[in-house]
């Protein structure tokens, strides 16, 4: 086995206590992203009783022929009286086969920068398409982020399928539309598409006897087994320094540990090791966690890391294998999606934050935006305003250790802060 891959990766058919897939929920306001994952909860046994009970309640105060599954994720009170999603919604639940963390967002256009924080830790999204409308604008959007955010797993969940008759028609047609629109785009590598109805629960959980022309597996069975395991870069080894942990106390007296979580590669006691900036190198004593001693950590794994050798390490630094080096760099080129109601303009100041690392920013050049719709570039626009996409030159006041967001989504990306409000302002992956 080769020292770039974990050794305890999982064989086929093998399932690992922590196997864990993290999916986001997109699609047009109303395409049913909040039924939808209310039903995977119901349907798979994952309600409480008296949460039950409370939607129950809810939803017979608010006149609704059935059970209003949504609400199990729109917690907020305006989302409850407006019938829509605002904020994004973590939900946690699990079957015997794997573990998952939802994120149900919005589908508002104004509420893209929601949509794009809760599909930036995503393995897999699910784009919801309404049978009746097919193909929309929200549809090119949510399915352009996806594949900006270099979301490798989509699922095409063609919903509302009762209130077309469950047409087979109807469903080829909005899966070729799809396929012609995502022919355009790059990273979408792993695409299925499913007929459903999440307010009566075909194909979510359970197979559709309104629907026998459908030969592939439910929602449900797709999420147990896409094999998500190719998502984490095993081959360039990166440890952003998060803590330095040095406990005063008698019995660790002398331990000196580096606290962060793996962002790539493979660490091993015996390991020769470079930390960036000050280039200095040594090797790796031991990697230690809450439960115990490593033989080895790889990525997403939080652990410390002891070096033979006494070497001035600070947050912000990183731990890489000598030959195989991270980009440095003042001049760093990225989309962004702008989040921030005040526009990005040339010359813009901003703190950036990049792993574990805080740096100031200066926007040297907008080099154009995208069009969602027709992915065309636009070249003569020199702000970005709320919720657009595009590309942008920064420097930066410290060089960055860095990869492209092609290579490793972690040491790729970064966020930038309004230093007057503290304010988030948008989310960049570097080119």
């Amino acid at each position: 086995m080769s020292d770039n891959q974990p050794s305890n990766q999982l064989e086929d058919g093998e399932l690992s206590a922590v196997d864990l897939l993290r999916f986001t929920t997109a699609g047009s306001v109303d395409d049913g992203k909040s039924t939808l994952i209310g039903r995977l909860l119901y349907d798979s046994k994952n309600i409480f009783e008296d949460q039950l009970e409370a939607i129950e309640t809810s939803s017979r105060s608010r006149g609704d022929e059935n059970v209003n599954l949504a609400l199990l994720t729109d917690g907020l009170k305006a989302e409850r009286e407006q019938g829509i999603t605002i904020d994004v919604a973590y939900r946690y639940f699990a079957t015997p086969k794997r573990k998952f963390i939802i994120a149900d967002t919005p589908g508002h256009i104004q509420y893209t920068r929601n949509m794009v924080t809760g599909a930036s830790t995503a393995n897999l999204a699910i784009i919801l398409v309404d049978a009746r409308k097919g193909v929309i604008e929200q549809t090119c959007r949510h399915s352009f982020i996806a594949d900006l955010l270099r979301i490798q797993h989509v699922v095409v969940a063609v919903n509302k399928m009762d209130l077309v008759d469950y047409s087979e028609e109807v469903y080829e047609g909005i899966v070729a539309r799809f396929k012609e629109f995502s022919s355009r785009l790059n990273n979408l590598v792993d695409v299925s598409f499913l007929p459903i109805s999440a307010l009566h629960g075909d194909n979510v959980v359970e197979k559709s006897a309104n629907m026998d022309w459908y030969s592939g597996p439910t929602l449900l069975y797709h999420l147990e087994s896409v094999y998500i395991g190719a998502d984490h870069n095993h081959v360039q080894a990166r440890f952003p320094v998060q803590w330095v942990i040095r406990p005063h106390s008698d019995e660790y007296h002398d331990f000196r540990g580096y606290a962060g979580r793996v962002a790539g590669g493979v660490f091993k006691p015996g390991d020769e090791v470079q930390v960036q900036p000050s280039g200095f190198a040594s090797r790796i004593k031991s990697i230690h966690t809450a439960d115990g001693e490593l033989s080895e950590a790889f990525a997403p794994q939080s652990c410390s890391i002891l070096l033979e050798d006494e070497i001035d390490i600070s947050r912000g630094d990183m731990i890489v294998k000598p030959n195989n080096p991270p980009e440095q760099g003042q001049d760093i080129g990225a989309m962004v999606c702008w989040f921030g109601d005040q526009k990005m303009r040339v010359g813009g100041k901003y703190v950036l934050r990049h792993t574990t690392k805080e740096v100031k920013a200066i926007v040297r050049e907008l080099s154009y935006k995208i069009n969602i719709n027709t992915l065309h570039k636009i070249e003569d626009d020199q702000e970005f305003a709320l919720n657009e996409i595009g590309c942008v030159q920064l420097r930066t006041s410290a060089p960055l250790y860095y990869d492209s967001y092609k290579d490793n989504r972690i040491t790729g990306s970064f966020v930038l802060i309004d230093e007057q409000t503290n304010e988030t302002v948008a989310a960049g992956m570097i080119i």
